[in-house]
């Protein structure tokens, strides 16, 4: 017995809708917030790109927080304003 055309599109439908989307890696460089350094050094508003930045690398504040040589910047005041300001809370590590 053949399967149906039906079936077989079904069955192709529910395995695509299964797969686990690809995962983006992220890779951790404090470099990347460079758009983020005339509001955090100098209390300027955050530009679209530091913002835009800011999230992208949310998943690593924890890591800069806990590097002695960023540490400082990351405990800011402004740079909790910055983050305030982009809607990205201060990271609780």
């Amino acid at each position: 017995m053949r399967p149906s055309l039906f079936s077989t599109f079904f069955l192709l439908s529910l395995m695509v809708l299964s797969t686990s989307p690809p995962v983006v890696s992220l890779t951790c460089k404090p470099t990347e917030l460079a758009p983020c350094a005339a509001a955090i050094l100098y209390s300027l508003p955050p530009s679209d790109a530091c913002c835009s930045k800011l999230k992208e690398q949310k998943p690593c504040l924890c890591q800069y927080q806990k590097d002695p040589s960023l540490h400082g910047y990351v405990n800011s005041k402004n740079s909790k304003k910055v983050g305030t300001a982009c809607g990205v809370p201060a990271p609780s590590c």
